[in-house]
């Protein structure tokens, strides 16, 4: 976890990494996306263990390649 993109891609860069860099949000995803108004539970089994152990972020994402962006799978551009 890191408090600041720079500081994620540094260490990326560094390890050289290949892979996916998820932006999550401190709180875990669940409850950030409630409290952001970008989910609202609406069915019965919302909010229950299982449904949020299964919440992905659905936040901004960044596509890497030995440790460098991906320009042609970043899709944000960021």
């Amino acid at each position: 976890m890191f408090d600041t993109l720079d500081a994620g891609l540094a260490w990326t860069a560094e390890h050289q990494v290949t892979g996916i860099r998820t932006e999550y949000p401190g709180g875990g995803a669940y409850d950030g996306a409630v409290s952001e108004g970008r989910f609202t539970p609406s069915k019965a089994h919302h909010g229950i263990p299982d449904h949020v152990a299964a919440f992905g972020p659905g936040s901004h994402h960044i596509h890497l390649t030995d440790g460098g962006r991906d320009q042609q799978t970043d899709a944000h551009g960021r």
